[in-house]
C-alpha cells in the first residue's frame, strides 16, 4: 500500500491538478504534522518575541534570554501564548497550500505556461502568503500579547476582550500590514527556493528515498531563505502588535517601512534580525516537514481518487 502511494507520489507533475479542498486538506494535515514534530520547540516563539521586543541594544541572546525566562518566571512561562499557535496552524498552512495551488493555476493559465517557472513560483509564492495573512493576524497579536514581559492578561479570551472593548473588533487586525509583508516575503522565499532547489537535486524519478529527500532538503532551504528575507519584518510585527496605545498619542511603531527605518536608526541593522536563531532553528526544518507532508499527503488523496488524478 504504502509503495504504491509513493509512486503516485512520484508521478504528481505529470498527472492531472487535484482539487482545491484536497490542497486545502493537506495543508492542514501538513500542519498539524509540523507542530507535532516540533511541538518541543515552542518555547522557541516564546524566545524569540522576547528577543523582537527588546528595544535598544540586545542584552542577551538566545541562551540568555531563555535562561532569563526560566529564572525570573519560571519553565512554564515559555509556553504562555502557545494556545493561539497550536489553534492557528492547522488552517493557517491549509491557506498557504491551498492559496499556493490556486495563485499557481491562476498564473500559469494567465500567462500561457504550461509548467511552473522560477519566475511564477515566487509570485505564486507571495500570493499565497498575502492571503495567508488576513487569517493569521488576530491569532499573531493574542500570541504576542501573552508572550509580553510585562503581560497581564488572564489568557488568549482575556485578551480578546480586552482588545474588543477598548479598540473595537477591528483591534484584533492591529499590525495587518506588517502582517501581510511578513508572509508575503516568507512564501514568496520559501516556494521560489522550492523550485529551484528541486531543479538542482537528482531528479525525484531516480527512488522513492530520492523522491522524500528532495523534497524535505528543497522545504528546508525554503524555510531557512524564507526566514532570512521576512525576519526584519517580523520584528517589526511584534513591535507593532506589542505596542500598548495611549489615547492621543501617536504611537511609535505604526507602518512597515518606517518602522523598518526607526529601528535601523536608533538600534542598526542587527536589530532588524532579533529573534532570527530561534526563528529559523524551527522554522527550516519546518519547512522541510510541511513540504514532505504535503506531498505525501496529496500522493494519498491521488490514489484514493483515482482516474484521472494518477
Amino acid at each position: 500500500m504504502l509503495g504504491a502511494v509513493l509512486e503516485t507520489f512520484l508521478l504528481t507533475e505529470q498527472t492531472t491538478a487535484l482539487p482545491f479542498i484536497a490542497n486545502f486538506a493537506a495543508g492542514a494535515i501538513a500542519g498539524v504534522s509540523e507542530i507535532l514534530t516540533f511541538y518541543p520547540l515552542g518555547d522557541m516563539t516564546q524566545v524569540k518575541t522576547r528577543m523582537q521586543l527588546e528595544t535598544g541594544k540586545a542584552k542577551h541572546g538566545m541562551v540568555g534570554t531563555l535562561s532569563s525566562i526560566v529564572r525570573e518566571e519560571g519553565f512554564g512561562r515559555l509556553y504562555r501564548g502557545l494556545v493561539p499557535p497550536l489553534l492557528l496552524e492547522a488552517p493557517k498552512r491549509a491557506v498557504k497550500f491551498a492559496a499556493n495551488d490556486f495563485w499557481g493555476k491562476t498564473y500559469m493559465g494567465l500567462s500561457g505556461d504550461s509548467k511552473m517557472t522560477q519566475q511564477l513560483s515566487i509570485l505564486t509564492g507571495c500570493s499565497a502568503g498575502a492571503t495567508e495573512s488576513f487569517v493569521v493576524v488576530p491569532f499573531e497579536l493574542v500570541k504576542i500579547k501573552l508572550q509580553d514581559k510585562t503581560s497581564t492578561f488572564a489568557g488568549p479570551i482575556d485578551v480578546v476582550k480586552q482588545v474588543i472593548r477598548k479598540e473595537g473588533p477591528l483591534g484584533l487586525y492591529a499590525g495587518m500590514e506588517a502582517t501581510f509583508w511578513r508572509h508575503l516575503w516568507w512564501n514568496g522565499g520559501y516556494f521560489g527556493c522550492i523550485h529551484q532547489v528541486r531543479s538542482m537535486l537528482t531528479p525525484a524519478e531516480a527512488s522513492l528515498q530520492q523522491c522524500l529527500f528532495n523534497n524535505f532538503v528543497s522545504g528546508s532551504v525554503g524555510g531557512f531563505v524564507g526566514t532570512v528575507i521576512n525576519t526584519p519584518f517580523d520584528v517589526v510585527k511584534s513591535r507593532i502588535q506589542g505596542t500598548v496605545k495611549v489615547p492621543g498619542v501617536a504611537p511609535k511603531y505604526n507602518w512597515t517601512y518606517p518602522a523598518l527605518m526607526t529601528i535601523m536608526r536608533e538600534e542598526g541593522p542587527a536589530a532588524l534580525y532579533k529573534g532570527f536563531l530561534p526563528k529559523v532553528l524551527r522554522l527550516a526544518p519546518g519547512g522541510g516537514v510541511l513540504l514532505l507532508v504535503v506531498e505525501f499527503t496529496l500522493g494519498v488523496f491521488r490514489k484514493a481518487l483515482g482516474p484521472p488524478y494518477i
